[in-house]
């Protein structure tokens, strides 16, 4: 009996902490049984430069299939291609309008759509802070379409001694959120005394 594929979109916006991104298509990749899909928007072009000192091309080796941002025709642009779930690592607050009023005017705008309107799962790591009001109500949109809004906030719990497991004790809550194993993730247990 052959195992279905998964398939995961992972989308890049320009917002600060684009090593989630990275992060994420790494821990994907590992995993048996999975296939990304990836659209990096312009923005997040510079932004990885910035943050990480990666190339696009470094990042796209990274997926399964890479899709450009402004190919509105790609196939994830459909709900008639089959995938599990998409992730916004990191999401913008400008993404994150976007998708909250429907605005599919991009590919990573498009594929969020598509994602809602055939009821699978959609993660978005948004990115900003402090929050004004309109980024509090487009949150509400999207978590009322069925929406994940999954700041990336670190945990302590897990007693973390670098950024690198900061970020990936992240990233495996993500995963976990799209029904994947991540294998030793650090979990509460309850308080130990």
């Amino acid at each position: 009996m052959t195992q279905r594929v998964r398939r995961i979109i992972v989308a890049i916006t320009g917002a600060t902490g684009a090593v989630y991104g990275v992060r994420l298509l790494q821990m994907l990749r590992e995993l048996p049984g999975v296939e990304t899909h990836l659209v990096i928007s312009d923005a997040a072009v510079l932004t990885l430069h910035e943050e990480t000192g990666l190339a696009r091309r470094e990042v796209e080796a990274l997926a399964h299939v890479v899709h450009k941002t402004h190919n509105v025709g790609a196939s994830i642009a459909s709900g008639s291609f089959a995938t599990d779930a998409m992730v916004i690592a990191p999401c913008s607050m400008k993404t994150l309008a976007a998708v909250a009023h429907g605005l599919a005017d991009n590919l990573v705008a498009r594929a969020a759509d598509v994602t809602l309107k055939e009821r699978r799962r959609l993660v978005l790591m948004v990115r900003e802070t402090p929050f004004n009001l309109a980024h509090l109500r487009n949150m509400t949109a999207v978590t009322e379409m069925g929406g994940i809004i999954f700041p990336p906030l670190p945990a302590f719990y897990h007693r973390p001694q670098t950024i690198a497991e900061l970020v990936d004790h992240t990233v495996a809550r993500v995963i976990d959120l799209l029904g994947l194993d991540v294998g030793d993730m650090p979990r509460w247990n309850g308080l130990t005394g």
